[in-house]
C-alpha cells in the first residue's frame, strides 16, 4: 500500500464552509447587477451559481463577448464590494478550528479548494490566521473551470498526495457537491445556507451539519 493510498485528506470549500458568508456575496451581487439595471433573485442566484468563478458568472449575465481585462475589471469591482459588505462580520463557523486541530493531530491532510480570487484567499484565509493550517490552498486562479467542474477538488488531492476516494469534501452548496461526486469523493454538507432537503439527490453525501461542532474524525471515517 502506498502514502497515497493510504492517506486521508479534509478538503474545505471556503466561503459557506470555512466562514459562514454566502449571504454576503449574494448581497454583493445583487449590488453589482443593480448597478448595470439587471434584477436578480437572491435565492435562485445562489443555487445556480454558488461555487461558479466569478468569470463564469459575469458572462453569463453581461455577455460572452466581454473579454479577459474587461472580465478581470469588473469581477475586482464586485469582490470589492463582497469584502467592504462583510470584513466586520469575518469569523469561522463553530468547531471548525478544533475539528483541522483534531485532524491534523491524527494525519489527515488538510486543503482549501475554493472558487474564490486570490484577493479573497487572502482576506479570509490571512484575516483569520488559517493559512499556516493547510497543506495546499486551491483557488480559481489554478483551475480553468470551476464547480460543478471537478478540477479544484482533483488538484487539491492531487498535491495532497492523496487518492480521491480517500478525500472528504466540505461543501454548502449543491454545485460543490456535484464537483466532488464527479471527482469521487465523498461530502459532508455544512446547511449554512441551504436546507437539508437540497442535497438529498446527491449519493456522496455522507452528513450533513448545521456547524463543525456536530462532527467527529471517527464518525467521518466510518
Amino acid at each position: 500500500m502506498t502514502m497515497a493510498d493510504s492517506r486521508r485528506a479534509f478538503i474545505f470549500d471556503m466561503d459557506g464552509t470555512i466562514v459562514d458568508n454566502m449571504a454576503f456575496h449574494t448581497k454583493s451581487w445583487v449590488t453589482f447587477f443593480q448597478r448595470r439595471a439587471l434584477d436578480i433573485d437572491a435565492d435562485e442566484f445562489f443555487r445556480t451559481t454558488a461555487g461558479r468563478q466569478g468569470k463564469e458568472i459575469i458572462r453569463s449575465h453581461l455577455g460572452e463577448h466581454l473579454d479577459d481585462d474587461e472580465v478581470l475589471t469588473l469581477n475586482t469591482e464586485k469582490e470589492s464590494v463582497y469584502r467592504e459588505l462583510y470584513a466586520p462580520h469575518l469569523k469561522t463557523v463553530s468547531g471548525f478550528e478544533a475539528l483541522i486541530g483534531e485532524a491534523k493531530l491524527r494525519g489527515v491532510a488538510l486543503a482549501v479548494a475554493t472558487a474564490a480570487p486570490n484577493a479573497n484567499i487572502t482576506f479570509t484565509l490571512d484575516g483569520l490566521d488559517l493559512r499556516q493550517h493547510f497543506d495546499t490552498v486551491v483557488g480559481a486562479a489554478d483551475v480553468a473551470r470551476g464547480k460543478p467542474h471537478p478540477d479544484v477538488f482533483l488538484l487539491a488531492a492531487e498535491r495532497c498526495g492523496v487518492e480521491p476516494k480517500h478525500c472528504i469534501v466540505f461543501e454548502d452548496a449543491p454545485l460543490g457537491v456535484e464537483a466532488a461526486r464527479r471527482a469521487g469523493m465523498r461530502c459532508v454538507v455544512l446547511s449554512t445556507t441551504l436546507p437539508a432537503e437540497a442535497f438529498a439527490k446527491f449519493d456522496n453525501v455522507i452528513h450533513i451539519a448545521s456547524d463543525f461542532s456536530q462532527l467527529t474524525i471517527d464518525q467521518l471515517f466510518l
